[in-house]
């Protein structure tokens, strides 16, 4: 380890303990402390226990912020011991820890007496089985707890059938994450069962649990009676064909449903058709997620029926379903008249050749859509260059994701002329685009005259110290960008320099991230100048450098307001 590594260590460490010591003392003095945020502290146990001790004498404290702190069941035992005198914290954060099975059980032996708890989230910790039926033993006498997420925990196909016991008899939790938490058909099913006699429950996310055929069907039929639930992610819960077709069914007749992500569900053609078929008649789901889900053809075809009659779904997402050019043209056809839809989602290779003239056609009428995705799909300049046609004309899109394609300079030319006009558009993602310093010159000329144009990322492109040199120039007027993202774009000093000056008098922007490119001392002397003067600026990242030892001192030129992010 370098001496500079060490001195950073040092200096991490005293914020830790200085944060540590504030902390306790606001919690022992200050007249009304309500929240206390600690994470990322690396507190861990023996922090946690110090914390608890001016817990225990705290009257005012609501929420308490502990994620990424390394607790563990030492620590987890502690805090749950705290919460069996504590009468006022509602608000419980514990994401990331470390907490294991004895951490859990000693939370869920807390909550069978805490009376004030309304939140509590152990998403990423080790609970284990052991835990899960714990926690749900408590949740059958605990009459405030209304948001409980287990994610990440492992609780397993017992810890899954005992939460599904006590939802029969809670009244009062209203959301449950279980995600990616090894519950397999049987916990599934269970769950599917209580939900049939449950009234209060309203979220219920089991992504990335293996649920399968039998579960998705047996939710599907507690959907049928259920009248509570608003949002279920099945996300890469392998319900296959049946299991889709069931929910299909169910939609035709739930009422309550708003939300359902079938990512990677293999639910297949007849699936997608089955569910295209219900939104027919469904007059309650708004957002509807089927990626990666292999539905082609006939799928498709009843989708953009579905557009045209439809009045409630304002979000779908096809990625990496694709679409032949046939039908691209009959699916973007049908959006010309839709008026309800707001974000459409044809990432991963959706589109191809003719379909975007299709799509691009429809957009110059369509007045509702408002966010388009077309990540990963080969756009180079042709598609390019009708999408900016379209974004002359179109009046209501405010965001495009055209993250990993082929745009090119040539391509990012035309997006720019279209900027020039264009008066709706706030987020432009060209992430990874080949696009070098004469695409972001044509960007930057068009930054002069937009004024509506809010976050502008161009991550992993090629556009140097000559690109950076134009978008500084354009940052001296521009009046309305707040997020400039040139992640790993080869900006040495001169770039850095530049982008310094701009900052002198630009008063707007907000997000500058410089990570991965080779700005070293010179360009980082240069940044800290201009922060001295600047004073929007709340989030600077030059992680990934080439900053030494000269230009470390950057870290302590930026005013506290400001999060700066240096190093290797």
């Amino acid at each position: 380890m370098s001496q500079r590594d060490r001195t950073m260590s040092q200096r991490d460490r005293a914020k830790v303990d200085q944060a540590l010591a504030e902390a306790l003392k606001a919690l022992k003095t200050m007249a009304s402390p309500t929240t206390l945020y600690l994470g990322r502290s690396s507190i861990g146990d023996y922090g946690s226990v110090a914390l608890v001790e001016a817990l225990k004498t705290n009257s005012t404290l609501t929420t308490w912020d502990l994620q990424y702190n390394k607790i563990g069941d030492y620590g987890g035992v502690a805090l749950a011991e705290a919460l069996k005198t504590n009468s006022t914290l509602t608000t419980l954060n514990l994401y990331n820890n470390k907490i294991g099975e004895n951490g859990g059980v000693a939370l869920a032996e807390a909550l069978k007496t805490n009376s004030t708890l309304t939140t509590l989230n152990l998403d990423g910790n080790s609970i284990g089985e052991n835990g899960g039926v714990a926690l749900a033993e408590a949740l059958k006498t605990n009459s405030t707890l209304t948001a409980l997420n287990l994610g990440w925990n492992k609780i397993g196909e017992n810890g899954g059938v005992a939460l599904a016991e006590a939802l029969n008899t809670n009244s009062t939790l209203t959301t449950l994450n279980l995600g990616w938490s090894s519950i397999r058909e049987n916990g599934g099913v269970a769950l599917a069962e209580a939900l049939k006699t449950n009234s209060t429950l309203t979220t219920l996310n089991l992504e990335r649990n293996l649920i399968r055929e039998n579960g998705g069907v047996a939710l599907a039929e507690a959907l049928k009676t259920n009248s509570t639930l608003t949002t279920l992610n099945l996300d890469s819960s392998k319900i296959g064909e049946i299991g889709s077709v069931a929910l299909a069914e169910a939609l035709k007749t739930n009422s309550t449903l708003t939300t359902l992500n079938l990512d990677n569900s293999k639910i297949g053609e007849n699936g997608g058709v089955a569910l295209a078929e219900a939104l027919k008649t469904n007059s309650t789901l708004t957002i509807l997620n089927l990626e990666r889900n292999s539905i082609w053809i006939k799928g498709l075809l009843v989708f953009s029926e579905v557009f045209k009659t439809n009045s409630t779904l304002t979000t779908l997402s096809l990625e990496g379903n694709k679409t032949e050019d046939i039908i691209a043209l009959v699916l973007f056809r049908s959006l010309k008249n839709n008026s309800t839809l707001t974000t459409l989602n044809l990432g991963c290779k959706s589109i191809e050749d003719d379909g975007f003239q299709a799509m691009s056609e429809a957009l110059k009428t369509n007045s509702t859509l408002t966010t388009l995705y077309l990540q990963n799909n080969s756009i180079g300049f042709i598609e390019a260059q009708a999408l900016a046609e379209a974004l002359k004309t179109n009046s209501t899109l405010t965001t495009l994701d055209l993250e990993n394609n082929s745009t090119g300079d040539n391509g990012a030319q035309e997006l720019a002329e279209a900027l020039k006009t264009n008066a709706t558009l706030t987020t432009l993602d060209l992430w990874r685009n080949s696009i070098g310093s004469n695409g972001a010159q044509a960007l930057a000329a068009a930054l002069k005259i937009n004024v509506t144009l809010t976050a502008l990322y161009l991550q992993n492109n090629l556009i140097g110290d000559n690109g950076a040199l134009a978008l500084s120039e354009a940052l001296k007027t521009n009046s309305v960008l707040s997020t400039l993202d040139l992640w790993g774009n080869s900006i040495g000093d001169n770039g850095a320099q530049a982008l310094a000056a701009a900052l002198n008098t630009n008063s707007t922007l907000k997000i500058l991230d410089l990570q991965k490119n080779t700005i070293g001392d010179n360009g980082a002397l240069a940044l800290a100048e201009a922060l001295k003067i600047n004073s929007t600026l709340v989030n600077l990242n030059l992680w990934h450098n080439s900053i030494g030892d000269n230009g470390a001192w950057l870290e302590h030129q930026v005013s506290q307001a400001i999060t700066l992010r240096i190093g290797l």
